[in-house]
């Protein structure tokens, strides 16, 4: 499956979330759940990370919004981590959830504040 989109979304998503762990993920990827990380690697980093119209900075700040609203720990933590590594401050990590606390509701909203809190504690 590797062509041009899979090794640019592979080199994006290592940038953006850690070498460390996109190797792990990959190798711990079965052959029910192999699919899965190349189609991640290929489409979502591959094809959307990759494309010009916004910078990772804003990708993220929209990541952290919308898997708020979802609901989506695990994803919110890894990207919590990502946000910092493409230069969102820890004070619009604030902003963000505060925004989220309106229109996705304060549950949510308290939940990725806890989930950044304990990110920002495990890498101080």
């Amino acid at each position: 499956m590797k062509n041009e989109r899979y090794e640019a979304g592979l080199a994006i998503r290592k940038k953006v979330l850690g070498a460390d762990y996109v190797e792990r993920s990959l190798a711990k990827a079965t052959p029910f759940s192999k699919p899965l990380q190349e189609l991640v690697t290929e489409y979502c980093w591959g094809e959307v990370w990759t494309r010009e119209g916004l910078d990772k900075k804003t990708r993220s700040i929209i990541n952290l919004a919308m898997l708020t609203a979802l609901n989506r720990p695990h994803e919110i933590e890894l990207h919590v981590r990502g946000a910092l590594n493409n230069g969102v401050s820890k004070e619009e990590m604030t902003e963000i959830f505060l925004q989220t606390a309106i229109y996705c509701g304060v549950p949510a909203a308290i939940d990725s504040f806890r989930i950044a809190q304990r990110v920002f504690d495990e890498d101080a």
